[in-house]
């Protein structure tokens, strides 16, 4: 299942960085399923419906970080636990019981949603 923040949240921003998928925002900003991601063209979501990649949508939360549930792969073929969960200071990076995910659903979202690489500076 995809993770969510708790109205718990400090607003520390620990978890962004560590996101693989890009698939946290603070809040009150919106999102799109491209947003540093290499997903192009129309995406079909959880629901079944579909959208453009590079839509921009309204924010999930306006007071506090939040997760696309679209995005989130539970860092599935990245990490052995979510990142986002075991740097969050106060622990309210839980499993969201709304998007419950079998792990071969999660690799399959993250070799479709894999992050752009970075560039290296040198």
């Amino acid at each position: 299942m995809a993770i969510k923040i708790t109205e718990e949240c400090i607003n520390c921003g620990a978890c962004e960085p560590e996101c693989p998928n890009n698939a946290i925002y603070e809040g009150g900003v919106e999102w799109a399923l491209a947003d540093g991601t290499t997903v192009s063209g129309s995406f079909t979501l959880l629901d079944g419906s579909s959208m453009d990649a590079n839509q921009k949508n309204e924010p999930l939360s306006t007071d506090t970080y939040y997760i696309v549930p679209n995005k989130c792969t539970e860092c599935q073929g990245f990490h052995e636990e979510p990142q986002c969960a075991a740097v969050c200071p106060v622990d309210c990076c839980v499993p969201d019981e709304a998007y419950v995910e079998a792990v071969d659903e999660l690799m399959a979202k993250k070799n479709v949603c894999t992050a752009k690489p970075v560039a290296k500076i040198i």
